[in-house]
């Protein structure tokens, strides 16, 4: 969702070329280290956004090479456009990888949950020593955006390294505990006349 309305953002600014647009990309989000858009995926987007009658073709352009197709935002992309601008964004921290991973190395004893915790710790102690040496060549003076991302990053992942102390000082507390599972359902006819109504809670206790 975020690159189909980047790309309607982008043509807001101006009418583009697919490659101008993945450029344009690339260098708002402080380089490809940061965030590497596929060509295939503009493309793709573009076409879609066409077919929902968000953008469309303005022109074609060709100076030596192939065919390069001009396309503009239309009013009903720009609607879309403001509406995006206007919406909170949903975080997604509770779909989380690696607490799924931990949780099945638990219940299936496939997997040692310490070696999991290790390797995350070593990929993030990796990637943060990354975005802080990006971070320090950031020039304030020019790119304050871009290193105010790389703030945001950094404060992401430090919290993910507090995170995984958290969990591994509390394992064998946690493996002491049954593994979440679904509730489990009464089988049997369920009630769906007068003269057959629910049971409310207290008479089920009375039972």
């Amino acid at each position: 969702m975020s690159v189909r309305n980047a790309l309607l953002g982008l043509l807001a600014q101006k009418s583009r070329h697919g490659y101008e647009l993945r450029s344009a990309f690339v260098a708002m989000l402080g380089g490809e280290a940061n965030w590497d858009l596929k060509p295939a995926q503009v493309y793709t987007t573009l076409s879609r956004l066409a077919e929902a009658g968000l953008v469309k073709q303005q022109a074609t352009l060709q100076s030596g090479g192939p065919e390069k197709t001009i396309y503009a935002i239309t009013p009903a992309g720009k609607k879309e456009l403001r509406k995006w601008f206007e919406s909170p964004v949903e975080a997604s921290h509770q779909q989380d990888e690696v607490y799924l991973k931990l949780v099945l190395s638990l219940a299936t004893g496939n997997a040692d949950p310490y070696h999991i915790l290790q390797t995350q710790r070593a990929s993030l102690y990796r990637q943060l020593h990354d975005v802080t040496t990006r971070r320090n060549d950031t020039d304030p003076e020019r790119d304050l955006a871009i290193l105010l991302l790389h703030d945001q990053t950094i404060m992401h992942l430090e919290a993910d390294l507090r995170w995984l102390d958290m969990v591994e000082g509390r394992l064998d507390e946690i493996r002491k505990q049954p593994v979440p599972s679904p509730l489990s359902r009464t089988r049997g006819r369920p009630p769906n006349s007068a003269k057959d109504p629910p049971i409310s809670l207290p008479e089920r206790v009375k039972k």
